[in-house]
């Protein structure tokens, strides 16, 4: 995996992979006597899948294949939903993965680019280059998919701004219909994390571009893409017309959602109507141990006020913002009443704009929403809380 990342991940035998699928298929047929079990409404239609945090197309197809008969023996799957597979570049070689994948649905692919500078990709680990993108590009495109997304990451070691100019330019080269830029977030436990923390020079540790050059490069993506016709629709996410994802529109407004294999969270709402609990996330093990001995799900309880303060720091991540009149409805008028002059100061100091009932993070105000985030946490001393209306 990549020097920077710290996620559930392992090396296995194909003996492996097959029992893993038994458990994820598994897991998926059982999926309404979970939700059961737990008090929560079982969402037995689908309009999205998502197949991914990881490499997928690592699985042989008939694997792949038994996953995705999984979920159409459980679920209804809407016409015309969204079927989308992560995919590392070069894992899409052979002659029976696309095939594989076309007969289970899919209509998105999202590629793990990082960067189109071999030298950028290969300091982190990647095993891919340039000309291999360019390449499973070409093979999906002739496959008829054409949904596809390139995932960027600003502040990669080596990278400059010339370099990264170079990145995004072949990615709208491509056509690709959606792009993700993400800041390069070192976790502090992994290899690159750990011999930053260091001061060395492992893992090219000593060219990591620093938190001024990184915010430039981010900035310098909005402005590329956009002219490229490349709209950001999300703090980290970037699509011409209708390329949205569907899938992750879902989390950031807060739909229903339910998620399987090692380290798989879930949010489902409550059966019954309860003042206190407003939805249920839940999550698997995130150990293969764990998983395969089916150890029971970690369940988080989502409090109203809780649901409250999701509303504002995961919708403001839209560039579209958070309807105020929208947020009254579900949660009281007297809570949006509470939050007047907290939300003038943040437009008096440039990181929200307000049209209407409408509040959004301004271009500043992204590089700062971890900040403006923090001002919609309620306070559980202060009355606001307890105007949380049911």
């Amino acid at each position: 995996k990549c020097s920077f990342c710290n996620f559930a991940s392992d090396v296995f035998s194909r003996g492996a992979y097959r029992s893993y699928v038994d458990r994820v298929s598994a897991d998926i047929s059982q999926a309404e006597l979970l939700a059961d079990r737990l008090g929560v409404c079982f969402e037995g239609e689908v309009d999205s899948i998502y197949l991914g945090g990881g490499t997928p197309t690592v699985l042989d197809p008939v694997d792949l294949e038994r996953i995705f008969e999984s979920v159409r023996s459980t679920f209804s799957v809407s016409l015309g939903a969204e079927i989308s597979v992560e995919c590392a570049p070069g894992t899409l070689t052979g002659t029976d993965v696309l095939p594989a994948l076309l007969g289970c649905g899919v209509n998105r692919v999202s590629l793990g680019v990082q960067s189109f500078v071999d030298r950028e990709s290969a300091s982190v680990g990647r095993l891919h280059n340039r000309e291999v993108v360019l390449q499973d590009v070409q093979r999906l495109g002739a496959a008829g998919i054409s949904n596809i997304n390139i995932d960027l990451i600003a502040g990669l070691p080596h990278q400059n701004e010339p370099s990264w100019n170079d990145s995004l330019q072949e990615a709208l080269n491509t056509g690709a219909g959606h792009v993700s830029v993400y800041m390069l977030e070192i976790d502090d436990e992994s290899r690159l994390g750990r011999e930053l923390l260091a001061g060395g020079t492992k893992y090219h540790a000593h060219f990591v571009p620093d938190e001024e050059l990184s915010t430039k490069l981010y900035l310098q993506a909005e402005e590329v893409l956009r002219q490229g016709g490349v709209a950001q629709y999300e703090i980290s996410n970037f699509a011409r017309p209708g390329c949205e994802s569907r899938h992750n529109l879902k989390y950031w407004t807060r739909k229903p959602y339910l998620g399987f294999g090692v380290d798989a969270h879930s949010m489902l709402l409550p059966k019954a109507a309860d003042r206190d609990l407003a939805a249920l996330r839940f999550a698997t093990s995130d150990s293969l141990d764990g998983f395969m001995a089916a150890a029971p799900v970690e369940r988080t309880p989502v409090s109203r006020v809780a649901a409250l303060e999701e509303s504002f720091f995961l919708g403001l991540r839209l560039t579209r913002g958070v309807d105020l009149d929208e947020v009254a409805a579900e949660f009281g008028g007297e809570v949006v009443e509470s939050l007047a002059t907290e939300i003038g100061e943040l437009v008096d100091e440039g990181l929200l704009t307000r049209e209407g009932s409408r509040i959004a993070l301004t271009s500043r105000g992204r590089m700062l929403s971890n900040e403006v985030f923090a001002r919609f946490l309620v306070d559980q001393d202060e009355p606001r809380a307890a105007a949380v209306a049911p």
